[in-house]
């Protein structure tokens, strides 16, 4: 199937990618048992590292409140960064000069400062639990970049889209709210996912503040019982964080299928809408697209012979 962007790989490509294929796997395999041999001498794969996992069960209860933690932490975090994004992309957007680079200078300054920074400022500086100085740092970080994120996807949009929801009377947050933001969202969706991983792993950085996440269970564990259980501890706690942020890209490109489905009408049938033509036009429908366009000059000739 070819594509507007590129052309279909002809056969000599695709040999080229099988190959270059089969031999990065290998080289992968290679590296893969290189590792398991080092780690399998070094006696790191005895039963006796390991036999905690199954004689314990009170092992697993405990990795799972520190799992609950970092799941809590991370979602409280993801929802309030989320809605502080949109409101800082606006603000970013603003007519208003003062506005506009006053937020820039916010933004540029909650993005230069480390995440764990935020946390102990929170932690020190705010009557709070360490549950809320943690999400207050996730929050504020997270917001920063993730406006800048909507902001690029809105910039990125025609701006006869812009032009068009001026032409039929709608203000500019009106126009933000109603056609420029949910357009950015889905198109800087994948970047928005990718914060949203970095968020789930900012968690840990609770360890330092004294939050008992995940990470900070883990090092209570090895603590507990000793330094021989230190790598089979920690390579589970990695297993558990590869697992959800996997779990999270899923859901995203489900979402993203979800949304793409939505906007094709579910039977792809329906041409997408052009605001750049329907201004061209003379067309003001945000809605109809090109159809109430092709149908008035399709009418027009009869209603000017019937008048």
């Amino acid at each position: 199937m070819s594509s507007v962007l590129y052309d279909e790989p002809g056969p000599r490509t695709r040999r080229l990618i099988q190959v270059g294929t089969v031999a990065g796997a290998l080289v992968l395999a290679g590296v893969a048992a290189f590792v398991l041999v080092q780690f399998s001498s070094r006696g790191l794969f005895d039963a006796d590292r390991w036999d905690i996992f199954v004689e314990r069960t009170d092992v697993w209860e405990f990795l799972g409140r520190g799992l609950l933690a970092t799941l809590q932490a991370a979602a409280t975090g993801a929802v309030l960064a989320g809605v502080l994004a949109v409101v800082l992309a606006v603000l970013r957007m603003s007519r208003n000069g003062f506005v506009r680079r006053t937020t820039a200078v916010v933004i540029e300054l909650f993005r230069g400062l480390p995440v764990v920074l935020l946390m102990l400022a929170g932690a020190l500086l705010l009557p709070v639990s360490l549950f809320w100085a943690v999400v207050i740092g996730l929050t504020i970080y997270n917001a920063a970049v993730m406006g800048e994120i909507l902001r690029a996807g809105i910039l990125s949009l025609p701006k006869g889209q812009t032009e068009a929801a001026y032409a039929i009377g709608l203000t500019h947050f009106q126009t933000l709210r109603m056609i420029l933001l949910p357009q950015a969202v889905r198109q800087m969706l994948p970047s928005l996912v990718s914060q949203l991983v970095v968020l789930l792993k900012d968690t840990s950085l609770g360890y330092i503040v004294g939050y008992l996440e995940l990470l900070r269970s883990v090092q209570n564990l090895r603590d507990f019982f000793g330094n021989r259980y230190l790598f089979s501890v920690f390579f589970v706690a990695a297993a558990i964080y590869i697992t959800v942020n996997f779990l999270v890209s899923r859901l995203a490109v489900l979402t993203e299928r979800v949304l793409s489905r939505s906007r094709s009408g579910g039977g792809g049938d329906v041409a997408p809408v052009n605001l750049d033509e329907g201004t061209r036009d003379g067309g003001v429908d945000t809605r109809g697209g090109s159809a109430p366009t092709a149908t008035s000059q399709s009418r027009s000739p009869g209603t000017r012979e019937r008048q």
